[in-house]
């Protein structure tokens, strides 16, 4: 038998695509195609997923090489969690396809992304978040590694909007500083991408246990920050593996921004005022002036 620790491959499944029944490769195929809503199943829930009975599903797991199902579940949670390496994430988002088709396909799969957070989101959250934004004193906004980017991103466009935002390398020590001398008030953003990186989950702890109001933004429910979360929003993403999906992320951090200006009246001319005076005396941006154009 198959050790339990052992993680499974999808490379198990299609070695014994051959040999196995019509109705277990129903089964296999659903699991290659759908392995993060599969690792959450039970035999009921995964067998009438497929239009199977139960007892297919536990001969095909026995097939496999598994002692039972929660052997099984326990190894494809680790695939999920940590066996997409780099390189396996690169070979799937290469496939088949090349130049204008795979530009198709990219193209495609945003779009679907888009689409899907816009039919599916929760504009009583969306309001809940735009209210937390706009009354909290300070805004921590904490990322790690690519999602960095976004946080810098939001951090950046809220500066330009408010003040009291604090932008925080989830990889620096001194991000506990700052959340630990942090007021009670304050709002803590983790924004955090698939593989999620320890130290954004460490910090989410944190942030649960010094009962600070926590707004996580993942790229999906399954995202281990949800548990300390008081507010998510998922940006759903047909992940483009290797470098992930920014597009709905970024599209939900450009919506939460031009909400909340739109709540600022009078106090965000006067903001952007100060920030416009600061940057012609410290000549921060390049203006179009005669002095400036060469001949």
């Amino acid at each position: 038998m198959m050790d339990p620790q052992t993680q499974l491959t999808m490379q198990s499944i299609l070695e014994q695509h051959p040999t196995l029944t019509p109705k277990a490769r129903i089964l296999g195929d659903y699991i290659i195609s759908h392995p993060r809503k599969a690792v959450f199943m039970t035999t009921k829930e995964l067998a009438q997923a497929c239009q199977v009975s139960e007892a297919t599903v536990v001969r095909f797991v026995s097939q496999l090489g598994y002692e039972g199902y929660g052997a099984f579940q326990q190894a494809l949670r680790d695939f999920v969690d940590r066996e997409l390496t780099m390189l396996e994430r690169t070979d799937m988002a290469a496939g088949a396809t090349e130049g204008i088709d795979r530009l198709r396909r990219v193209v495609s799969e945003e779009m679907d992304n888009l689409k899907q957070f816009f039919e599916t989101a929760e504009m009583d959250t969306l309001r809940q978040v735009i209210d937390s934004l706009e009354k909290s004193p300070d805004v921590y906004i904490i990322g790690s590694r690519l999602s960095y980017t976004f946080a810098y991103y939001l951090g950046w466009s809220l500066t330009k909007i408010r003040s009291g935002v604090h932008i925080l390398k989830g990889s620096d020590s001194t991000a506990i500083d700052w959340l630990t001398i942090s007021a009670p008030e304050s709002l803590v953003v983790i924004i955090a991408t698939s593989r999620y990186p320890n130290e954004l989950i460490r910090l989410g702890r944190m942030v649960r246990r010094l009962d600070r109001r926590l707004l996580v933004i993942a790229d999906s429910s399954l995202c281990p920050l949800t548990q300390f979360a008081h507010l998510a929003l998922v940006a759903p993403a047909k992940n483009i593996p290797f470098i992930g999906s920014p597009t709905t992320i970024s599209c939900i951090i450009n919506y939460l921004v031009l909400e909340l200006a739109s709540r600022e009246g009078s106090r965000l001319r006067d903001h952007q005022g100060k920030l416009e005076q600061a940057y012609r005396e410290n000549d921060i941006l390049f203006n179009l002036r005669g002095e400036d154009i060469v001949p």
